[in-house]
């Protein structure tokens, strides 16, 4: 019986090295492993960042380049309504006469929201009477 004590504890013996060495390999391992797991996990990181900013710039950029081609529509079309105006203003003026526009005066002083009443001149000028309104 004696014997199977003695037995019995070598394959503890065995047991608590191989175990003691499995915990030294293992430390050991986290030891080297987390540094290392730490730079490369910075590294994915800084990548990371680099390409959100890198996406972030282009987005900026794509709304710069809508804005600028906003504006630039935008200015076109006040340039076609301006030139519309334009002609519009030559026909108008080429198409008006002295009495073409006294009947548009008759037809205002009849339009019975007329209270002061603008004479002409000899020089076609009306008499303003601005002493009167400012007082």
């Amino acid at each position: 019986m004696e014997g199977d004590i003695i037995i019995g504890g070598r394959k503890q013996k065995k047991a608590a090295i191989s175990i003691f060495v499995i915990l030294v390999l293992l430390i050991g391992t986290l030891m080297w492993g987390m540094p290392n797991y730490n730079v490369y996990a910075r590294e994915l990181s800084g990548k990371a960042e680099l390409r959100e900013a890198e996406w972030n710039r282009q987005i900026a950029v794509q709304e710069a380049q809508a804005i600028k081609e906003s504006a630039t529509l935008k200015a076109e079309a006040e340039v076609i309504r301006a030139q519309g105006i334009a002609e519009a203003n030559e026909i108008i003026a080429g198409s008006i006469t002295t009495e073409y526009i006294k009947y548009k005066f008759i037809e205002g002083l009849n339009d019975g929201n007329t209270e002061v009443i603008y004479v002409a001149t000899e020089a076609g000028l009306p008499i303003l009477e601005a002493s009167r309104l400012n007082s």
